[in-house]
């Protein structure tokens, strides 16, 4: 699943650089995204100095170089193994995280995503939009939420942390419409943990219940599954 995502994502790169100079991608930080980002690497033919990278989250408070942290995350398995164009970082122990806020959204308006690679979470969130936070014509670009305990405690199983408790409760996230602005989306989401997500992502209701599902009204949007996280669609 993540080499087939990693073949197609590699295509599309190709194809935009075979007609412009610069292609400007974000990145989701995940152990779900780990075979997509070791394919992407080793994919033939992409031209990373032409590639603008960002990521779509950050939490807020960590230690510096935490390896919990997503822009450490990203650094280690993707941006410090390619020689990228530009890499921008989300600072979640800026002094003023809503100036923080404005700096990366004003970013992403300098530099539109071409593609945006994304995972599903546990709750159905994209980027750290959970269910409470999620909104789908959010004024903003940037911003801040409080993560629910669902998404907290997946952050646990997927082994990034040894209890709740030491999961951070903030986070700066990019918002939907931000990452609806990727021309091409492609989102790769194993795991049986996530077939209820998978589920109401293509079946349920668009709505903030599962944020997902408002993938479902991109244009151009690509969901990669495994057995395990199809489960529920038999």
């Amino acid at each position: 699943m993540g080499a087939e995502a990693a073949e197609q994502v590699a295509a599309k790169i190709r194809e935009l650089q075979s007609r412009r100079d610069e292609v400007n991608i974000i990145f989701a930080a995940a152990p779900s995204q780990n075979e997509f980002l070791a394919g992407l690497l080793g994919a033939d033919g992409i031209d990373w100095g032409g590639i603008n990278a960002f990521h779509m989250d950050e939490y807020i408070g960590l230690t510096p170089g935490a390896p919990q942290g997503f822009g450490e995350f990203l650094r280690e398995r993707l941006f410090s193994r390619a020689a990228f164009k530009s890499v921008s970082y989300i600072d979640g122990n800026a002094a003023d995280i809503g100036a923080e806020c404005g700096r990366y959204a004003r970013l992403l308006g300098a530099y539109p995503p071409d593609i945006v690679c994304m995972g599903v979470g546990e709750n159905g969130h994209i980027a750290f939009n959970d269910p409470h936070a999620a909104l789908f014509n959010d004024p903003e670009a940037v911003k801040v939420v409080e993560l629910d305990e669902k998404c907290r405690m997946q952050q646990v199983n997927d082994g990034c942390f040894d209890s709740i408790e030491n999961v951070p409760t903030h986070a700066v996230t990019l918002t939907i419409p931000a990452l609806m602005r990727g021309k091409a989306i492609f989102c790769v989401v194993p795991a049986r943990s996530k077939a209820w997500a998978v589920r109401d992502t293509l079946r349920g209701e668009i709505s903030g219940r599962c944020p997902a599902s408002v993938l479902r009204t991109h244009a151009d949007a690509r969901l990669y599954l495994d057995q395990d996280s199809a489960g529920l669609l038999r």
